[in-house]
Formats: structure tokens, C-alpha cells, sequence
């Protein structure tokens, strides 16, 4: 019997080693989606969904905060998927940047779990409420873990879907309103993304990240690369809600419950801030500083509009969907400067932002259940009613701001540094401008809701500890760290200097002797 033909690839493959790693890195998401398949097929009995989320979320967290542990550890972490080695196969790679992202989303996810005992309703949860948050949670982890640009796409579908889902959990006429503009505008991004996907694999003829990083230099005189950047750029930015690309988020974002909103704000611009840094940063930095006058502008227009978005709003979910804009702003300020400086206050501001935006909402969904209302010309009174409430949401105010001695300061510190050391006063100008108008806004938001007389005598209402614990919970870690920043501040620059110099990254997808 003649022996079997072994062609020069397939002989590659089976010589090549395999990248080190295990199966900690592919876990979050297959824990996110068993968890969400479980609950689909116990529908019948809707009453474990809820346990099921919140054990579950809490897992995740744990599971994140060892991941996190071992990169920190051992440097970035590859997996692959069966003898398919990369470039050729499926490889998720976890570095110090996409660890913390997955880490800070789990936490405000399982915030929004505990939350949502209270906000949503049996009817919520029969329609599918936990479900989705779970696969919600697979798409956002996903897109944090992936080390292939095509799989990226493929979370970013998924958490578009599930998204989707829980907009329009209730189908109310303003949901349905909000969710068609969502769906077809953020499609509309999806689209454009698919596009510079297949531009990039004509261009390459990979789809790895880590091996894209490694033939950039090689095709940069060659290549249309300053094409495929901004097609990228514009797919992200639609994505992220950043200028002139942002119409969709406000239009949307106030129809859901106050919890699916605080999951918007808090996770998916962030996965548009995300691959914009991986892909801009770490994969085409030489365009990424050839653009970077278009990014800054954009970032400063964003940051200045968003700002005055939330001064013109009654509605406290509107204002808040003005200000998750705003802040997209100050992270396109950073990557636009793309020094270690500029890199790392826009990975803190990240960071900061998932809490803080989480907070912010279900803050805004509690004051409306103690005021009976949403629109700041019918809140008063909180104050009185309820002092420590008072206080947390003065906290969170004073940290949306970027003042003293909360999180929101040192990513801002960093930036306005960052632009002045390159020259960039009208940059920097421009972040300070949007936290002075910030500071007007919930200056505002304060003096109305909470400091005048209520308009009118309104019922007592208790706060449930589902309302209280998350919205302490995260208060904290706003308060925490901005009182210790060293330890965060230090990851966000070791992450920042790992996307500018992606040795570690590149070295952990091909070993010696396994690269192309």
C-alpha cells in the first residue's frame, strides 16, 4: 500500500510547535455561552434564570481575575484550536489589554444582574431578559479575547443580535423606534467593518492579528494600508458613537429598562474603543499617526458636542447617553496622540468608563423610582429623602466630571498631559472644556433633582438591596481607585506599551521556529 502524500503545509503543521497556552483563555466565552444555552432550554422555568445569571456572572469574574492573574504573570496567553496552527487557524490570544477589558466587563455585568432582580419584570424574564445577558457577555468577551480580526467580526454580530434582543425586551412603541435605528445604523457599521475584513485578507492573506503586525512593515510601500486604516476607522468609530458617526446612540439608548441601557453604555462603545486601539495602535500604527490629526478632531468634537448634548437634555437618560459620548471623545483624544502616555490615559479612561457609565445609569433608574419620573422638572427632593444617595450619586457626578479624588481624574490628568507634551494645547483645551461643561451639566442634574423642594409629594419607596449593593459596589471601585490609582495606573501603561510594542503579543501566537 502506497504511503499517504504529506504536502510542505500540512507537514508545517504537524512540525510547527504549539503556541503555549490552555484552556483558561477560550473559558469566559464558553462559560458565557453554555450558561445561556442552559437557560434557553430550562424556559419553561424562568424562575432559576435569574439565579443562573447571577452565579454565573460572578464565576465569570472569577474566571476573569485569573486570566487577568496569569498574564500579568506570564505575558500574553494563546490558545488554537486543534492542529490548525496560525496563521491558518482559529487562535484566541489574551494580552494585558484585553484581560482587563474582560475583567471590567464581567464585574459591571454582574452589577446589571443583580440590578435587574428588581427592574425587570416576570415578563422581562419570560421573554428572554438572563438569556440574552448571557450571550451578550459571550459577544463583549469574545471580542476582548479573540487574536483573529475575522472572529472579531463574528463577536461583534453576536453581540449586535443579543443586543438587539434586549432592546427591544417589552416592545413598547418607543422601543421598537429606538431599536430600528440601532439595528440599522449599527448594521450599517457592521457592514463597513466586513468590507475592511476582506480588504485586509486581500491585502494580507491572513486574518491573525499577530501575523498581520509581523508583515504590516513589509507591505506598508506597497499596500493601499492608509485605505484599509480608514475604512476600519469609520467602522469603529460608528461603532464607539464618536463624532460625526454618534446619532444613532441618543436615539436609542433611553428606550430599554434603565438596566439594558446600563450594559449599552457601559460595554458595547467600549468594544468599538477596543478594536479601534487594537487595530489602529497595534496593527497599523505607522497610518494610525499619518491620521491621527483626523482622529484628534474627531476626539475633540466629540468630546465638545457630547458635553453640550447633555446640557440641552431634561431626560437623565438622554443627558447620560450624551455623556457615554462625550467620554468616547476623551479615549479618541488618546489614541490620536498615540504616545505611551496618550495610549494609556485612553485604556484608563476604558477601564474607568465601563464602571462608571454602569453606575451612572442604574443611579439615574433608582432616582426615578424615588422621584417617580426620569425628566429633571419633575425630580426634587432626593436629597432629603435620602441622604447616602445623595451622596453616591455626588461621587459618581464629581467622577463623570474627571475631578478629584475619583477615578475619572487621572485618565483625564493623563491626556491633557499627554496633549501638551506634543504640542496639542488645542487638544488638550478641548478635554478640559468638555469637563468644565460636564461639571455644568451635573451641577445641573444635582441642584434639581436633589437639592430644590420635590414639586410635588411623592410616595416612599424603599431601596431593595438588589438597587443597593451594585450601585455600592461600583461607587467603590470608582472611589477606590481614584484614591490608589498606582496599581490601575500601572496596567493601563503596561498594556499601553505591549500595543506599541507587540513582541510579547506576537511571540505567544508563533514560537521559535513557528512563525511564517
Amino acid at each position: 500500500m502506497a504511503a499517504p502524500i504529506t504536502t510542505d503545509l500540512s507537514a508545517a503543521l504537524l512540525t510547527a510547535p504549539v503556541p503555549p497556552g490552555n484552556w483558561l483563555v477560550i473559558l469566559p466565552v464558553a462559560h458565557c455561552i453554555v450558561l445561556g444555552a442552559l437557560m434557553l432550554m430550562l424556559r419553561a422555568h424562568v424562575r432559576v434564570h435569574a439565579l443562573i445569571a447571577v452565579l454565573g456572572l460572578a464565576a465569570l469574574v472569577l474566571i476573569d481575575a485569573v486570566l487577568l492573574k496569569q498574564v500579568i504573570d506570564g505575558g500574553p496567553v494563546t490558545m488554537v484550536m486543534g492542529r490548525w496552527l496560525p496563521p491558518f487557524g482559529i487562535a484566541f490570544t489574551v494580552d494585558l489589554f484585553g484581560a482587563l477589558m474582560a475583567l471590567a466587563a464581567a464585574i459591571a455585568a454582574l452589577a446589571g444582574s443583580l440590578y435587574a432582580l428588581s427592574d425587570i419584570d416576570p415578563g422581562g424574564r419570560r421573554f428572554g431578559f438572563f438569556p440574552f445577558l448571557m450571550l451578550l457577555m459571550a459577544g463583549v468577551t469574545g471580542a476582548f479575547l479573540t487574536g483573529d480580526i475575522f472572529n472579531l467580526y463574528v463577536w461583534f454580530e453576536v453581540l449586535l443580535i443579543s443586543s438587539f434582543g434586549l432592546l427591544i425586551l417589552g416592545s413598547e412603541r418607543e422601543q421598537i423606534d429606538g431599536a430600528m435605528k440601532y439595528a440599522v445604523l449599527n448594521l450599517i457599521g457592521t457592514t463597513l467593518f466586513l468590507i475592511a475584513v476582506g480588504y485586509l485578507y486581500a491585502i494580507f492573506g491572513t486574518l491573525n492579528m499577530a501575523d498581520i503586525a509581523l508583515k504590516a512593515a513589509g507591505l506598508r510601500d506597497t499596500a493601499p494600508l492608509m485605505t484599509l486604516a480608514a475604512l476600519f476607522l469609520l467602522a469603529f468609530a460608528m461603532k464607539a458613537a464618536a463624532f460625526p458617526v454618534n446619532f444613532w446612540l441618543p436615539a436609542s439608548y433611553h428606550t430599554p429598562r434603565i438596566v439594558v441601557s446600563a450594559l449599552f453604555a457601559g460595554l458595547l462603545t467600549k468594544v468599538g474603543i477596543y478594536a479601534l486601539i487594537r487595530v489602529m495602535v497595534m496593527l497599523l500604527p505607522v497610518e494610525r499617526e499619518a491620521l491621527s490629526l483626523m482622529i484628534a478632531l474627531a476626539g475633540a468634537a466629540t468630546v465638545i458636542l457630547g458635553a453640550l448634548g447633555a446640557l440641552a437634555q431634561t431626560d437623565i437618560r438622554r443627558l447620560l447617553g450624551y455623556v457615554v459620548i462625550s467620554g468616547i471623545g476623551s479615549m479618541l483624544a488618546g489614541i490620536a496622540i498615540g504616545t505611551p502616555g496618550g495610549v494609556s490615559g485612553a485604556v484608563f479612561y476604558a477601564l474607568h468608563s465601563v464602571v462608571l457609565m454602569m453606575a451612572l445609569y442604574l443611579l439615574a433608574g433608582q432616582a426615578a423610582r424615588l422621584g417617580g419620573s426620569f425628566q429633571l422638572t419633575a425630580l426634587g427632593g432626593l436629597y432629603r429623602e435620602r441622604g447616602w444617595f445623595a451622596a453616591v450619586s455626588l461621587i459618581l457626578f464629581l467622577a463623570a466630571c474627571g475631578l478629584p479624588p475619583f477615578s475619572g481624574f487621572w485618565p483625564k490628568v493623563i491626556l491633557v498631559k499627554a496633549s501638551l507634551d506634543i504640542g496639542a494645547w488645542w487638544l488638550a483645551a478641548a478635554l478640559l472644556t468638555g469637563g468644565f461643561l460636564t461639571t455644568i451639566c451635573f451641577g445641573r442634574v444635582f441642584l434639581l433633582a436633589y437639592w430644590r423642594p420635590a414639586p410635588a409629594p411623592a410616595e416612599t419607596v424603599a431601596i431593595g438591596w438588589q438597587s443597593a449593593l451594585p450601585l455600592l459596589a461600583l461607587t467603590a471601585l470608582v472611589t477606590g481607585f481614584g484614591i490608589l490609582p498606582e496599581q490601575l495606573l500601572s496596567l493601563a501603561q503596561a498594556a499601553a506599551g505591549s500595543l506599541a510594542d507587540p513582541g510579547a503579543y506576537i511571540h505567544s501566537v508563533f514560537p521559535e521556529g513557528a512563525a511564517p
